[in-house]
């Protein structure tokens, strides 16, 4: 119910935007298990209904909480969402808005789910977090540096809880592989390749004729109002990932996608998660879309390539992990191997008596049972996330795993667009050097909105 809000948009945006006004340490007082009662348990918000949301809508709709409202700027599916919740509880509770304050100015909603387009991240996650509320936002967590450099003021000045929905670092490949470079399994590490696609382009779709149950306004938010296209918000119950991820203005390219995913890994692995790159260097080629490199201040690089999720090359060997593949090399000699590759020439797949499960527990047997560097054990992406709100701990991707990985992705995106090495500061957040341009830290926002 929401009878007794009394609170106008512009007043909440005045809070909402204000760094020093943190919200209050406010712990529900709930006791959570198997039998909690349905008034008892977390009380979830959820905003951006595409199709990612969907998956994550039902994964929480399992989970011990308790879905009040959902919140989305088209017509049909914020009514599918609605459906699906109320069909979930048996009753017709759930609340159903096309703008996200609505939603997060409810006191009963303790957290919100985010899963909007990349440049629809950073506001409600903020006016979340400044509210009081707890977050789970997609990756990349921003759109730009800037954004990232609020959220990470804005998490521990609300003592809140934030997970970025990077979730590789609960895929047990993805730990153990970490855990062998952590631990010196392959020696000194000398270099990362990550393998993702093309930096963001600036949008040039021709315009269609809107229609009605689309809020398209509303759906550009602080990006420039332009014309509609179904390449951006296709209309209906749409299956996969709509382009709008391709476009400067609304997303971060393959950059800002597979690269949050990968080079969240990376950083994971060379133990950066509170750091980050130092400098940036662009391809000698202005037009290519690949090879820019991060250096780190040890030297190591993390360059962009087409091939095999992630890489660590080391002194004395190498592990390949993407999803569902595993491979380590120590001393030039293949221990673990699981890369789903076809075979070649009709010769026998050497894949056919293993999996990738088990070729994971053979590198730990063998290398990790007694290993000094034990890292963050999450088994369950969004599991993590409700305990940690129980607990008040960091989850595994908290706001400062989610907004460096994020920062490594717009560093990279801004060496491609103006062709430049960059020189960075990773504690201050600054271009260093006399290189790179502040405004690059940044966009410019449509009235009204701002960060």
């Amino acid at each position: 119910m929401q009878t007794n809000l009394k609170i106008s948009r512009r007043d909440f945006l005045r809070a909402a935007t204000t760094l020093t006004v943190a919200a209050p340490f406010i712990l529900p007082s709930r006791v959570w298990g198997a039998d909690t009662a349905p008034s008892a348990r977390l009380t979830m918000g959820f905003i951006g209904m595409g199709f990612q949301s969907r998956g994550l809508l039902g994964n929480f709709l399992r989970q011990d909480t308790r879905v009040l409202a959902v919140c989305d700027v088209d017509t049909t599916r914020r009514e599918d969402a609605k459906r699906t919740v109320d069909e979930f509880y048996k009753n017709s509770d759930c609340a159903a808005f096309n703008d996200f304050r609505d939603l997060i100015a409810r006191k009963d909603i303790d957290a919100v789910c985010i899963a909007t387009p990349d440049h629809w991240h950073a506001i409600p996650t903020l006016a979340a977090l400044r509210s009081g509320k707890d977050v789970y936002c997609e990756k990349p967590l921003t759109h730009n540096i800037h954004e990232a450099v609020q959220v990470l003021k804005a998490v521990p000045a609300g003592k809140r809880v934030l997970q970025t929905g990077s979730m590789q670092r609960s895929m047990k490949e993805f730990r153990v592989a970490c855990e062998l470079v952590r631990n010196g399994v392959i020696g000194k590490v000398q270099r990362v390749e990550c393998s993702f696609g093309d930096p963001g382009r600036p949008c040039d779709l021709p315009e269609e004729s809107p229609e009605p149950g689309l809020d398209w306004n509303l759906w550009c938010g602080p990006a420039p109002l332009r014309g509609y296209s179904s390449v951006l918000s296709p209309r209906g119950i749409h299956q996969g990932f709509p382009d709008w991820r391709r476009y400067r203005e609304y997303g971060s390219g393959a950059v800002g996608d597979w690269g949050a995913h990968h080079l969240d890994i990376a950083q994971w692995g060379l133990d950066m998660d509170g750091s980050g790159p130092v400098e940036v260097i662009p391809p000698a080629d202005p037009n290519a879309k690949r090879g820019a490199k991060l250096v780190y201040a040890s030297g190591v690089t993390v360059e962009q390539k087409d091939g095999y999720g992630v890489v660590f090359f080391g002194t004395d060997g190498e592990v390949r992990v993407n999803r569902g593949k595993f491979v380590l090399i120590v001393g030039g000699k293949t221990i673990a191997d699981y890369s789903k590759e076809k075979p070649k020439n009709g010769e026998p797949n050497p894949d056919t008596d293993t999996n990738c499960a088990a070729e994971v527990r053979k590198a730990e047997k063998l290398y990790l049972a007694d290993a000094p560097i034990k890292l963050y054990v999450s088994k369950d992406h969004i599991s993590d996330f409700l305990e940690c709100v129980k607990s008040r701990k960091q989850p595994i991707t908290s706001e400062q795993v989610g907004a460096r990985s994020a920062i490594c992705c717009h560093l990279i995106n801004q060496s491609y667009y103006h062709h430049a090495r960059l020189e960075w500061n990773p504690a201050k957040f600054k271009f260093t050097g006399g290189s790179g341009n502040s405004k690059w830290l940044t966009r410019e926002y449509r009235a009204p909105w701002t960060v």
